[in-house]
């Protein structure tokens, strides 16, 4: 059985964030919003793939590898098996981590209309 969710198998500190990325699946782009980010994975919500599927999450010129986790309707919980390191996203991390307490990542938000996965929020 694999545990690569369980609280005690995660090595990295997750951070609330709200980051507009793009997730490439096998047969589409789908947009998201990152909402938990850590060196080791990320909580997306707005996009959902089936579990043990591969994609892409693009964000700031970045591709990012990962593998879906967990998938409910409208989020997902992906792995990054390369760690990160460098790059647009692991500065966002970097930059939310000492953002102060008060909306921690609001700095990352785009200008992108308000929708949430493929439904318009009115």
């Amino acid at each position: 059985m694999d545990n690569f969710c369980t609280p005690a198998a995660r090595g990295h500190k997750r951070t609330p964030v709200s980051i507009d990325v793009t997730v490439n699946g096998v047969l589409n782009f789908v947009d998201g919003r990152i909402t938990d980010l850590s060196e080791g994975g990320a909580r997306i919500d707005g996009a959902s793939m089936p579990a043990r599927s591969r994609c892409e999450i693009h964000y700031g010129g970045q591709v990012i590898y990962a593998v879906v986790m967990w998938s409910e309707f409208d989020r997902m919980g992906v792995r990054f098996p390369y760690e990160l390191t460098h790059g647009p996203l692991y500065n966002a991390l970097k930059l939310a981590r000492n953002a102060p307490m008060i909306e921690p990542a609001r700095i990352f938000q785009t200008a992108r209309p308000l929708t949430f996965g493929r439904r318009g929020l009115s």
